[in-house]
Order: C-alpha cells, then sequence, then structure tokens
C-alpha cells in the first residue's frame, strides 16, 4: 500500500514563488486549506494511461470561458476554472428574464455541472508569468442585488479599502476569457444610480424598479407629476441590448400592466436615447429605419444624437432620477429607471497587465531572459492581441515605448501557453464584433486545436451567423450574407435560432415552457 500512496500523494511544484506572490500554510485562508492542497503543493492529475495532466486554468465563466470549458477534453487536460460567478448567463434572452417573461433559472448554467476539476469563485488579481502562477482574490460577496454594480465597485474604484482573501493557482496552460465590464465614459452618476443589463442580478433589479415604480405610482399621496417621472423609463444606448430590453418593457406594459394599472398608462413613457445617428449600427439603414418605425408605431420615443452628461437622484420625488441632456440645455429630463448599455469597456486585469512588465524564462536553458516583454494590447479597444491562432502576443518593452504600431507588429511573439478569446481580446489585423456569436466560436476553435494537439496549424476563422434583434410585438429583425428578414418571420427566426444555442437540455425544455406560460397566463408581476 506504501508504493500507491507515494504514487498518488500531492508533489510538491519547483515553480511556485517563496516571496510576496506565494502563500504558506500560515497566511493561506482557512477555507482554501480545508479544500484544497496545502499550501504551495499541487495535486497530481493524471490520464487512465497514467501520464500527467496539463493543467489548463480558465479565466472567466462567460461566452468564451463557459463554451471552452465546455468543449475541452477532460481525459486530456486537468481543467480549472477561476471566476467571480458559479455560472454561465445566456446573454441574448437576458432582456426577457427582467420584464418575466422568462424566469431567471431559464438563462442559467451553473459552472459545476462541467465536472471541471476544480472552480474558484473569484477574480485574477494578477499573474506571474515567469512562474505561471496566478494569485486568485475570492469573491466571499452574498450580494445578489446587482452583480454588475457590484463588480463595477469592487473592480473599478480606486480607493478600495480592503481585498477579500487571497491564494495563488498555478496552471500549465493559461486561457484569458475575462470579458468585459459596461462602458459608462466617465458620466457623472452612472456607476452609482444606472442600472445595467449583464447579469441576472441586473435584471432582477430592473425588473423591482420596475414593477415598484407602478406600485408607487398607485398611491393616493403621488401626485400627476410624480407618476410622470416615476413611470419615464429611460433606456441609454442603441444597440441590441438597449433595444430589445425597451421592447421587452413595451410589451410587459401593453399585455400585462395595462389591464392592472388601466389608470396609469396616460403617464407612461419609454424613451431611447443614443449618441449615434441611428440605433443598431450593425445593421444597415433599411433595418434600422424600420426597427425606429416600428418603435414610433408602438409610442417608443428614440431620441439620437442626445449626449448624457450626468445622472442624479431626484430630490424632490423618491426614487426618481434626473438625466442632463447636452441637447436639452439646462433642463433636466426626469426618470423612474435608467437602463445603461452603451457598449464596452476592458477589464481591469487587462489594464494591470497590460502596464507591468515581466521576463520569461529561456526554452533552452531555464534561465531568464534579458529582455522585459510586455503584453501586446491593441490601441483601439485595449484588449489583449492575438495572433490568429488565439495565442496572445507579447512585445519587448522597448517596441511598446516607442508606440509604433509598426514596430510593435514586427517584433511581436505568441506566448508560451498563454491564450486570449473572447471580448478582452483582438485578434491582430481582424476586426470581429465584441458578440457572443464570435466569443463561442473561438472557444470552440480554442479547445479542439488544444484537444488535438495542433494548435499552431489552424488559424481561427469567422463565420458570421446573421445578427438579429427583437422589436416587441412578436417582430424581429435578422441580417446575414444570405438575406434579410423583417417582422413575424424574423421573429419565429429569432427565438428558434436563440432557444437551439441554449446550453443544456434543461434549458431547451424550459424556455419555451416559460415562453408559453407567459403568452397563456401573462407575466409574473409580483414584487419577490
Amino acid at each position: 500500500m506504501a508504493a500507491p500512496q507515494a504514487r498518488n500523494a500531492v508533489i510538491a511544484s519547483n515553480r511556485l514563488p517563496v516571496g510576496r506572490l506565494a502563500i504558506t500554510p500560515l497566511n493561506c485562508p482557512i477555507f482554501y486549506r480545508q479544500r484544497c492542497a496545502p499550501c504551495g503543493i499541487r495535486r497530481a492529475s493524471t490520464t487512465s494511461g497514467g501520464r500527467k495532466k496539463e493543467r489548463v486554468v480558465i479565466l472567466g465563466s462567460g461566452w468564451a470561458g463557459y463554451g471552452f470549458a465546455r468543449s475541452l477534453d477532460p481525459n486530456k487536460f486537468e481543467r480549472i476554472m477561476i471566476s467571480p460567478r458559479s455560472y454561465f448567463v445566456f446573454t441574448p434572452l437576458l432582456a426577457g428574464t427582467a420584464v418575466g417573461t422568462l424566469e431567471f433559472r431559464a438563462v442559467l448554467e451553473p459552472v459545476r455541472r462541467l465536472g471541471l476539476d476544480r472552480f474558484h469563485q473569484g477574480w485574477a488579481d494578477d499573474i506571474d508569468f515567469a512562474r505561471k502562477t496566478i494569485r486568485v482574490e475570492a469573491n466571499l460577496s452574498d450580494d445578489m442585488a446587482s452583480r454588475t454594480r457590484l463588480i463595477m465597485k469592487h473592480r473599478l474604484d480606486g480607493e478600495r479599502l480592503e481585498k477579500g482573501p487571497m491564494f495563488d493557482i498555478e496552471y500549465d496552460k493559461l486561457v484569458f476569457a475575462v470579458g468585459s465590464y459596461s462602458q459608462t465614459f466617465g458620466v457623472e452618476g452612472v456607476k452609482e444610480h444606472a442600472n445595467f443589463l449583464r447579469d441576472v442580478g441586473d435584471a432582477r433589479k430592473i425588473r423591482q424598479r420596475v414593477l415598484q415604480n407602478f406600485e408607487k405610482a398607485t398611491l393616493p399621496i403621488t401626485t400627476d407629476e410624480e407618476r410622470k417621472k416615476l413611470l419615464h423609463f429611460a433606456v441609454v444606448g442603441g444597440g441590441p441590448t438597449g433595444i430589445e430590453y425597451a421592447a421587452e418593457l413595451h410589451d410587459l406594459i401593453r399585455d400585462d400592466l395595462e389591464k392592472t394599472y388601466p389608470g396609469l398608462m396616460k403617464f407612461v413613457g419609454i424613451t431611447v436615447y443614443d449618441v449615434a445617428p441611428k440605433v443598431l449600427p450593425m445593421f444597415d439603414k433599411k433595418l434600422a429605419d424600420y426597427a425606429m418605425e416600428r418603435f414610433r408605431r408602438g409610442g417608443i420615443a428614440v431620441k439620437t444624437q442626445h449626449h448624457i452628461l450626468r445622472v442624479r437622484p431626484d430630490e424632490e420625488t423618491e426614487g426618481c432620477l434626473k438625466l442632463k441632456i447636452k441637447e436639452c440645455g439646462d433642463e433636466e429630463v426626469g426618470a423612474g429607471i435608467v437602463v445603461w448599455s452603451t457598449g464596452l469597456m476592458q477589464n481591469p486585469l487587462i489594464r494591470k497587465l497590460g502596464a507591468k512588465t515581466f521576463k520569461l524564462p529561456s526554452p533552452n536553458s531555464g534561465s531568464e531572459a534579458t529582455a522585459e516583454m510586455q503584453l501586446q494590447r491593441d490601441a483601439k479597444t485595449g484588449g489583449i492581441a492575438t495572433d490568429p491562432h488565439l495565442r496572445v502576443k507579447m512585445i519587448p518593452y522597448s517596441a511598446a515605448e516607442s508606440r509604433s504600431g509598426t514596430s510593435q507588429e514586427q517584433e511581436a511573439t505568441p506566448m508560451p501557453d498563454v491564450y486570449g478569446i473572447g471580448d478582452c481580446t483582438v485578434i491582430s489585423d481582424v476586426r470581429l464584433p465584441a458578440t457572443a456569436q464570435v466569443a463561442s466560436q473561438q472557444a470552440t476553435h480554442l479547445a479542439k486545436r488544444l484537444n488535438k494537439g495542433d494548435v499552431d496549424q489552424t488559424p481561427f476563422r469567422f463565420h458570421n451567423l446573421g445578427t438579429m434583434t427583437y422589436l416587441g410585438n412578436w417582430t424581429a429583425i435578422h441580417q446575414s450574407k444570405a438575406d434579410e428578414l423583417t417582422g413575424w418571420m424574423a421573429w419565429v427566426l429569432w427565438r428558434t435560432a436563440y432557444l437551439t444555442r441554449s446550453m443544456s437540455i434543461r434549458n431547451k425544455i424550459t424556455v419555451p415552457f416559460y415562453w408559453a406560460i407567459s403568452w397563456i397566463f401573462g407575466r409574473d408581476i409580483s414584487r419577490f
């Protein structure tokens, strides 16, 4: 018995740093000591044939991270995922959950059901590329009110007083799939007072706020002026997320709330604000004009070329907000809720890693290289640059200082065993949209190539399957290279496509079930 025990015991790693980033049994968090191998030691994982598996650490549980972990062969690799949330969100249907068309569980997939070797709920705080070690900050928050606002406050505020418990994770291969954050453009009051729509916590809070505003508006002590503010719903951003939420909200009010609150309908208003000349810029002008005409007929106001300068609480009406808009002069616009969906900004981890320098061991001698290196970042988006094989690229620090794109590209080389997929990365000389479709295809491609062991043989090619947006009242628009559809047929395609793309059999059943329940009995308008 002694020999098998010796072979299967944990083995000390020769890569774990002993300095500042190292964790010892004395300073390791108690929960981590109890559940994982002793600090500074990694547990061996082997294949059925006795060969040691390579450890692949995946940062993120979104479309890229979840899809990659799902496709990576567990018989060949040890899969470890690090993410601040323990689930995957099917984001195209998130707007429906914010109005009760779908229940939240129908768009969620627990990541632990993937059968990962290990999952850690936390943020990657820093990475030592030379020692292949990730410093992780545990996410111990139990705040379920608004995940996006919680994470933005946690990760973006420079004056944060303290961090959560820290621990280290080693890797053989690393996959960046951390995604991105909602772009606020530095507008005053957005992070504090606006609502985002990127997670189920956001959808839950929006749903509660809308129903609460209707209840407040019915109170006999509420004036008509206050009712007008409470029931004005402002959506900032004319992309698919903002347009689809405005359409879903209109359906909720028309199909369900109008029957419950008939006397309040004259106070209800939905307004979409956007800085661009037209909404839905990814669609051609004909389809975008069709969408604006549908909104106009439904009573949804679309105000393009409008710039939001500030969002602040309304001192006169509790629970309302005031928007300062450049085109409206000194007059502020009252709103019961502001849903903010104006684009994406890079994850703070990407900014942090992009600003630091590092030295990698020589592949031949094992000694440190003399040249200081830096991650190559895209000049426009700030994302990590990758080659067509999705390998993260690095450049000498001297090339980064020169700020010459040509010089950087000439000296850029792929980092060994480090890959990037999804919104946080940009393939050099290729402009792809930051969509779930791109992230999903990249995840599948990289996993297949790693499974076959030929990452450097086949470059990634994006296959555009088309773009769809729901416009309310059983209508949608669809655009692809093959055709363009509008109206009911596009709506059928929209629902069918998203249903078939659901990640599990469970959700392929629950999604149409809740659609049917909402159609037959109406949406759930209770607050809980």
